[in-house]
């Protein structure tokens, strides 16, 4: 076995969610949390209002989209909007990763919708072309499965019907168009590093519109319930919570949205994640066991960057095996301490995920380089592959 690198990551934290803290964090973010309150008070309420404001801000929320919180993290926030906004047109869904195939799921086996699903392979995207402008499209903006994006949001000019986004990925490290999207859905623990338990919620008008004029006569627990009677709820989208938060959860997102303010708003956000994300890929090109999973360079994630394993040799084996040699190098770099959770997901293509977001440093990224190739070549000599 080749000598282990001498130099380890100062942060050792790599998952995809939840993803590392911001730099400097420690528990003692969280002292000025106002526990043991009730979610009504004004302290409380003054605490979600203060996150939802500097959420807009930050992101550069249009003033007349609507931004507040929901149980249940992104995934809660998204089935709210698919539950309550979806049924008067045709649906159309991209599934080109495991959370688009979710939604499409949803929409299919649960919802019983008038829906198509537009299907791509891991590392592929669906093909654009066929998206129907008059149908509500609903899309993840980054595969945070397949570290395949959106290249941008031309495909959704002059588009008629709702746009649904799943933006949990993509939040605070890319340019999201606004005025091209109806409903943006994100959560603390991916887009900031924040703890989990919370997703925000982001209708445009024309989405309020929608919840204003359409009943979809399906029960709707009140967990994911919007309206109030047959409208928009008004407490809701002023920023009331929908049932009881952990205070220490907003706080925590508080502190990381200070951090974001102090890193020069998203535009400091985004050159952060591309800088980490450039060391990353700058070794892939170079590196010859290994490639992105993505095929089009225009699509390739810079949050999360899913990679897998190309030598020839590796790739004539089973995909069981290609598993056992991706989960090895996780569990010899979490054995030494120098990067934790970077297996793939279990249904991408046998490799590993290493999460590039705005609160990981680009350092560190280099730090670990050396240190994935000892792992790959001590795996492989270990498997006897």
């Amino acid at each position: 076995m080749s000598a282990k690198p001498a130099t380890i990551p100062e942060r050792p934290w790599f998952s995809s969610g939840p993803t590392a803290k911001r730099p400097g964090w420690t528990p003692e973010a969280l002292s000025g949390a106002p526990l043991g309150r009730s979610n009504r008070s004004k302290v409380t309420v003054g605490r979600i209002r203060q996150a939802l404001d500097m959420t807009r801000e930050i992101l550069g929320i249009p003033a007349d989209y609507q931004v507040f919180m929901t149980p249940g993290s992104d995934t809660g926030a998204f089935e709210a909007a698919m539950w309550n906004l979806l049924g008067p047109r045709k649906v159309q869904l991209l599934a080109f990763e495991n959370f688009g195939q979710l939604w499409a799921d949803d929409a299919t086996r649960h919802l019983k919708l008038d829906a198509e699903v537009l299907s791509a392979p891991y590392g592929e995207l669906p093909d654009l072309s066929k998206i129907d402008p008059q149908a509500d499209l609903v899309f993840p903006w980054n595969g945070t499965t397949s570290g395949v994006k959106v290249p941008d949001g031309d495909f959704l000019n002059g588009h008629q019907g709702l746009v649904l986004c799943d933006a949990t990925s993509a939040a605070f490290c890319m340019d999201l168009p606004w005025e091209k999207l109806d409903v943006i859905t994100f959560s603390f623990q991916k887009a900031l590093g924040g703890e989990a338990g919370i997703g925000v919620l982001i209708l445009s008008p024309k989405a309020v519109e929608r919840l204003n004029t359409f009943d979809s006569g399906r029960p709707i627990p009140k967990v994911l319930r919007l309206k109030k009677g047959n409208t928009a709820d008004p407490a809701i989208m002023g920023g009331d919570a929908i049932n009881t938060f952990s205070f220490l959860v907003i706080e925590d997102y508080l502190d990381a949205l200070r951090w974001a303010q102090r890193e020069g708003g998203l535009d400091g956000l985004i050159q952060r994640c591309d800088q980490t994300a450039g060391v990353l890929f700058d070794w892939v090109e170079k590196t010859p066991w290994i490639d992105f999973v993505a095929v089009d360079a225009a699509t390739r994630s810079t949050t999360s960057v899913c990679l897998k394993f190309v030598d020839p040799a590796i790739r004539a084996q089973p995909a069981e095996v290609q598993a056992s040699l991706a989960a090895k190098v996780g569990s010899l770099l979490e054995l030494e301490g120098v990067a934790f959770d970077v297996t793939g997901y279990r249904a991408a293509p046998p490799g590993l995920r290493l999460w590039c977001g705005c609160t990981v440093e680009a350092e560190d990224v280099e730090a670990l380089l050396p240190w994935l190739e000892w792992a790959y070549a001590a795996a492989v000599a270990e498997l006897g592959l």
